[in-house]
């Protein structure tokens, strides 16, 4: 593999009430951050946070195209940036341990950091599809 150095074209935060970040996804217009008991949303352009939604926030972060998925402990939530209700919720794979998360291929994608396993799982009823066994532990 070849190995080159990342160029840092912009830095943001730091954010009032947010002293970590757990996950972020981007939904075409804001940036979409985890920080513990919030979704925070901010604009790229300038950095000015434009909304917070209250639910809980402990891991990734995924944007399918129309809503939002977030771990929270042992359970995915899947979430209306509109309106910010949890319209639905299932397991997530690792019971809590679980470490980040991705949309791609119509379905979520779900890292176990200890595991270092990557699953490929349902979005509606949370079942693994797949699994991705990793020999490094797996972050967001």
């Amino acid at each position: 593999m070849k190995r080159s150095n990342a160029e840092i074209v912009q830095e943001y935060g730091p954010f009032p009430g947010a002293d970590r970040v757990h996950g972020v996804s981007f939904d075409g217009q804001h940036v979409w951050f985890a920080s513990g008991d919030k979704l925070n949303a901010f604009d790229p352009a300038s950095g000015k946070m434009m909304r917070s939604i209250d639910v809980a926030a402990h891991a990734g972060t995924a944007f399918d195209g129309k809503h939002l998925f977030q771990i929270a402990e042992d359970r995915i939530q899947k979430i209306d940036p509109k309106t910010g209700r949890v319209l639905a919720t299932i397991p997530a794979p690792g019971g809590g341990g679980d470490s980040g998360l991705a949309w791609a291929e119509g379905t979520l994608w779900v890292g176990q950091y200890r595991n270092r396993k990557i699953h490929q799982i349902d979005p509606e009823t949370g079942a693994i599809l797949r699994t991705i066994e990793s020999n490094r532990f797996v972050t967001g």
